[in-house]
């Protein structure tokens, strides 16, 4: 019982740590500049929490990914944020036409929205865990949300419950708003890399270097 209540008390310091750290940095980054490098920074966090890598310093990892990121996280993220931009407006303007036309319209460029949210979600994942150029990750990140359905569902029955937590618990949102759906994503997609990696056993694969 001992030994359980040490694990647990970690786990609870790390989640919260991690949690407050992201938060901060995206305050610090004014919000628009500080959300998609923070972002990256948590990721690369519960990765190595994934790897079942935990003797290291959370701070150190997350400051120095933050920094490193920072201009190649935001410039990706103003990618996300033109398409998404983009998406927007023309279901907008396919609700405001009218006849079976904009209805079928409507309904492909909400299939769209969703799809490029889903390629968002798997973003982060895949961009701490490979080595790739640029458009290769938006690549990659949108292949991986169509071929892997069962991973997007799990993903939303967990960020359901989630959400159901923090709706039901407000109190928790500063403690485990970013860092609980985080771990959850990051814990789903490496079983799915794990699967993939398997069934492309002879492509070589540039991982990235765990950082210190």
């Amino acid at each position: 019982m001992g030994k359980m209540f040490q694990e647990a008390s970690e786990w609870i310091v790390r989640l919260i740590w991690t949690n407050l750290l992201w938060m901060a940095f995206t305050i610090l980054g004014i919000g628009i500049f500080g959300i998609m490098p923070a972002t990256v920074a948590l990721f690369t966090v519960t990765r190595k929490w994934k790897l079942k890598e935990f003797d290291f310093s959370i701070r150190k990892l997350f400051i120095t990914t933050y920094k490193k990121e920072f201009v190649r996280s935001n410039l990706i993220g103003l990618i996300f944020t033109v398409i998404g931009i983009l998406l927007y407006i023309d279901l907008k303007l396919a609700e405001a036409m009218q006849g079976t036309f904009s209805v079928v319209l409507y309904v492909f460029i909400g299939f769209l929205l969703l799809l490029f949210v889903n390629t968002v979600v798997h973003f982060f994942p895949l961009y701490v865990h490979f080595h790739y150029s640029l458009k290769e990750y938006i690549k990659q990140s949108f292949i991986i949300s169509l071929i892997s359905p069962t991973s997007t569902f799990l993903i939303a029955i967990g960020l359901f419950f989630v959400g159901y937590l923090l709706q039901n618990m407000p109190g928790l949102l500063p403690f485990i708003l970013g860092v609980l759906p985080a771990y959850w994503i990051m814990n789903v997609c490496m079983n799915r890399f794990y699967a993939l990696e398997k069934q492309q056993a002879s492509v070589h694969i540039n991982y990235r270097k765990n950082e210190v």
